[in-house]
């Protein structure tokens, strides 16, 4: 390896196949500051990874008769607005209900804010219609916070407790666990990382989707996990747990979307994964139907295990001769992602240069925007920051990671709506 890159944040990677032991590879620091290495017994946040964990505890509940996969979240959830939205609908991201952490954003949080799970469901029991139509797939991490709230209520206990009751105890995932609270120490956990200018920066901060968002584990921990998982895949023409939830298409074709896994049921190339993104962490997850387990986890914010698992599953169906140990060396030494380094700029505050147009508030979100216009561009305020607005068509505007669609003429805005990528459909009215 790249001697300076043993001084970097870097990668804990597992190729498990079939009737063989693991290969495993480390690289890099799980902590900067104290120069420890990455080894087999560090513990990453996995992220979206564990709603695949969360999803099985909803079917194990199904079949323990505590609840009904048909049945209306409502019923268990008395104060979700949206009645027509079942159990499954959570678990395969079609309820139509808004990504309570987007809408989080639009309050404009700032770096050092710390929300809790009560404030993100709060955000989801204001809902009171779906954002996009019946059977409409739109990821959204508060599906899976709704339904550790289902769980919690039925069990009579909380998550990480039946969590480790019914998996982690019985399948010797000691290391893993949930962390519901931003402040509680993890042993042997790594700390994720991003390049500046100026060197390298935390990338962890007090705000965290608490509860199903919040997996901390090992690859060898992640690895026996896989190992149940297809241990129950019974059918080969099936995916994992299919009798019970059906696969449906998703946000990535030709992907589709089940109990808390993307599947590719292609010919030849039937699969299922899920990839994790939190706070500077990345984490994937990929088991075929043939038991071949590929895991990556990242705490360097440049380092996308997606690539990464990409990588290694290229080799290894191309090059099935290439030692599994030479293929993770090969994916290890991808370069980072262009365009990774923050360049930190301070925020110039000139606002004694922008006309004013209005205050609008939404009754899905929290807080009020404010729109302003200066040297001919429109700004979006939140809390004191601005985004410089492009225009894409007749009162289409784009922003960062959203589009604000204006209906009536510049000359006086009264409404706008605003579409986020997991909260679409926003209406802000004039205050």
């Amino acid at each position: 390896m790249n001697a300076a890159r043993d001084e970097e944040p870097g990668l804990s990677l597992l190729v498990h196949q079939p009737g063989e032991e693991p290969a495993l590879l480390h690289t890099g620091l799980a902590s900067l500051e104290h120069g420890l290495p990455i080894g087999p017994d560090t513990i990453f946040n996995v992220g979206s990874v564990a709603k695949q964990i969360t999803a099985h505890l909803i079917l194990l509940s199904a079949s323990d008769n505590l609840l009904q996969l048909g049945q209306r979240a409502a019923d268990l959830l008395p104060r979700l607005k949206i009645s027509d939205v079942t159990v499954a609908d959570l678990v395969t991201h079609r309820s139509g209900i808004r990504d309570a952490e987007s809408l989080l954003s639009l309050a404009g949080f700032r770096d050092l804010d710390h929300y809790t799970a009560d404030d993100l469901r709060t955000l989801a029991y204001r809902q009171d219609q779906r954002a996009v139509p019946k059977d409409r797939f739109l990821y959204s991490n508060t599906n899976y916070l709704l339904l550790a709230e289902i769980l919690e209520t039925v069990h009579r206990t909380t998550l990480p407790d039946l969590v480790r009751h019914r998996v982690l105890g019985p399948l010797g995932m000691h290391s893993t666990r949930f962390k519901t609270d931003p402040r509680q120490v993890i042993p042997g956990a790594a700390s994720a990382y991003q390049a500046t200018q100026h060197g390298w920066q935390h990338t962890e901060t007090p705000v965290t989707l608490p509860g199903p968002g919040t997996l901390w584990t090992t690859v060898g921990d992640l690895d026996r996990w896989l190992t149940h998982l297809h241990q129950h895949w019974q059918h080969p023409h099936q995916l994992p747990w299919q009798e019970a939830v059906d696969y449906e298409p998703s946000d990535h074709e030709p992907y589709l979307y089940g109990p808390g896994l993307y599947a590719d049921a292609r010919p030849g190339r039937t699969a299922v994964f899920h990839y994790g993104h939190e706070q500077g962490f990345s984490a994937a997850a990929h088991v075929e139907a043939s038991g071949l387990r590929v895991i990556a986890l990242s705490n360097n914010a440049g380092l996308s295990t997606d690539r990464v698992t990409a990588a290694i599953l290229r080799d290894l169906h191309e090059q099935p001769m290439l030692p599994p140990k030479e293929v993770l060396l090969r994916a290890a030494t991808l370069e980072r992602i262009p365009g990774t380094v923050v360049r930190t700029q301070p925020i110039l505050d000139d606002r004694d240069r922008h006309t004013e147009i209005g205050t609008f508030t939404c009754d899905q979100a929290l807080g009020s925007l404010q729109l302003t216009s200066s040297a001919g561009a429109l700004h979006l305020w939140r809390r004191g920051t601005r985004d410089q607005l492009t225009p894409t068509g007749p009162g289409v505007h784009v922003g960062n990671g959203y589009t604000l669609t204006i209906p009536s003429s510049m000359d006086q805005v009264d409404r706008f709506t605003l579409d986020l990528d997991r909260a679409p459909g926003l209406a802000y009215i004039r205050q």
